[in-house]
């Protein structure tokens, strides 16, 4: 039997994160007295080799036990490689875009700051909302995947656990911000690259494949969910990734440009080969007999079932390696909480701790979802859906060709887009009950129907054209006022200084260029409007 003791689980568990917590303790302790500014980011201050084990230990949370194995075992091959693929590419977005931001936005370490310099207040806490939502999403996700985890492999109840990570991980990043996230995670990440390794090696050598069970389970044909997700996976994560403000931390975080793509890049590829390793476990418990879909329903089990036939101290290896991750993405995901509402919400004024007090408070409603949540994959897709519809009407405000892109567009696009998805489902299902749920993706990606890849069709185009219609209809009001009032209708001028300067303050009174590029005076009546 591969279930450890009920003592030998304990120890293992407890003693692991009372090691992070006199770790965590100490080293912010030390950096008690740091500026304001240092526990909120870190800016200019790591280098390549930092960045990657801090991207490896962000990007990965114990959620990936479940939800990797569950898809290998629905689309097989195809599946796994795709999602992990799809998992890991987009984190070089942050390498590509990082130094383009960061260069309109110096003094900004979240999104949200150039979303505010670009589009004004409006939108930024448009944003800001959005990406709160997911960060507290993904904490709910992180400790049901914890809680589920360590009742998989030792039988234990969750609980205990979930309120065990909570406070560790609470101490340590009160006391030292992001700076403390920071150093952590890169001790946990080089221990959770160990600790696969290790396990990849054991499973390998422990594991009895029968080769019978390999061609009857069809896992390695391709599959309409597979080739589904060719499109889903892609467009999800990358647009998610843009909502993740710990990822933006440690993007802002990196010394130089060079810095940033040597260590995202060194991170995707550890985390692609991880995920892939991982995703496998499912495939590999299938082939050995493990796992048996005809007997049972739940693929997300897989990689548990499969370790019941390995040796106890292999458990053992895979709870460590566990709690590492999990520990790891959650300080993570409250170090961020704090920095993003603090500087979206308050604009960096309120006193750190009332923030910090808000996070725990925020703490007690996660810890009760996360023992209610059903689906760790669904918790992510609900995220997923918001972001494609919000994120490609944002970023095109990156570029200065769309000078006269507003705010105004961004938030009428990106709630179109919501809206789009359910004007498909209702006309798919042909019942607006179903076309609500498709927005919640209540059945998740699998159902074997076109309804989740419509969605996901659905929610970017739709935004891109509710954006445009949007600003139809913006410049045409302003058209009309122009005429009625007598004056100039400047609403599609380009603002020079802006366009060199990457400066949008609505104080500003930029000089513009009529069509023929002779510089008048004039002023930019709003970011939004």
């Amino acid at each position: 039997m591969g279930q450890p003791s009920f003592q030998a689980s304990n120890a293992i568990i407890y003693v692991t994160y009372g090691a992070f917590l006199i770790l965590g303790t100490a080293l912010a302790w030390k950096m008690r007295n740091q500026p304001k500014a240092d526990f909120l980011s870190g800016n200019r201050t790591q280098s390549a080799l930092p960045l990657a084990l801090n991207f490896i230990a962000a990007a990965m949370g114990s959620g990936i036990l479940f939800s990797y194995p569950e898809l290998a075992t629905l689309a097989g091959l195809q599946g796994v490689i795709v999602y992990a693929l799809a998992s890991a590419l987009p984190l070089m977005i942050f390498a590509i875009l990082g130094p383009i931001i960061r260069r309109k936005c110096p003094e900004g370490f979240v999104l949200t700051e150039w979303v505010k310099q670009r589009y004004g207040i409006v939108t930024s806490l448009y944003l800001s909302a959005l990406t709160l939502l997911t960060l507290f999403l993904y904490m709910v996700s992180e400790l049901s995947a914890i809680g589920q985890v360590v009742t998989a492999l030792t039988g234990l109840d969750g609980l205990p656990v979930i309120i065990v990570e909570c406070v560790v991980t609470t101490i340590y990043t009160s006391l030292g911000g992001f700076r403390i996230s920071f150093i952590t995670d890169n001790i946990q990440g080089a221990m959770i690259v160990a600790l696969i390794i290790i396990a990849t090696i054991t499973v390998g050598a422990k594991t009895e494949i029968k080769p019978e069970l390999i061609e009857s389970s069809g896992l390695l044909d391709a599959s309409l969910i597979g080739w589904q997700l060719v499109y889903i996976l892609p467009v999800a994560v990358l647009t998610n990734d843009f909502f993740l403000s710990n990822f933006w931390l440690r993007t802002f975080a990196s010394k130089t440009d060079k810095d940033l793509w040597i260590g995202v890049t060194a991170a995707m590829i550890v985390i692609l080969i991880t995920l892939t390793l991982v995703g496998c476990t499912g495939l590999i418990a299938a082939w050995s007999g493990a796992y048996d879909p005809s007997v049972d329903d739940d693929g997300s089990v897989a990689f548990f079932l499969l370790l019941e036939q390995l040796p106890s101290w292999v458990v053992g290896i895979v709870l460590v390696m566990t709690i590492a991750l999990s520990t790891a993405a959650f300080d993570s995901l409250q170090s961020a909480m704090v920095s993003s509402m603090s500087n979206d919400l308050f604009r960096n004024r309120l006193n750190i701790w009332w923030i910090r007090g808000g996070v725990v408070l925020i703490i007690v409603p996660v810890i009760v979802l996360a023992l209610k949540a059903p689906s760790i994959l669904q918790i992510y897709l609900i995220s997923d859906l918001l972001s494609a519809a919000t994120i490609p009407v944002l970023m095109l405000g990156l570029s200065d060709r769309f000078y006269w892109w507003r705010g105004f567009e961004v938030l009428v696009g990106g709630l179109g887009g919501i809206f789009t998805v359910f004007i498909y489902g209702a006309i798919y299902y042909d019942d607006a009950q179903s076309g609500g749920e498709l927005i919640l993706l209540e059945q998740g990606l699998y159902t074997g129907d076109w309804g989740a890849f419509g969605a996901f069709v659905a929610a970017p185009v739709g935004g891109i054209l509710w954006g445009f219609g949007a600003l139809a209809l913006r410049l045409a009001f302003q058209f009309v006022s122009a005429k009625v009032a007598g004056r100039r209708f400047d609403a599609l001028d380009r603002p020079l200084v802006a366009a060199h300067r990457g400066d949008w303050d609505d104080e500003t009174a930029p000089v513009s260029a009529d069509q023929d590029h002779v510089a008048i005076n004039t002023k930019i009546t709003g970011k939004f409007f």
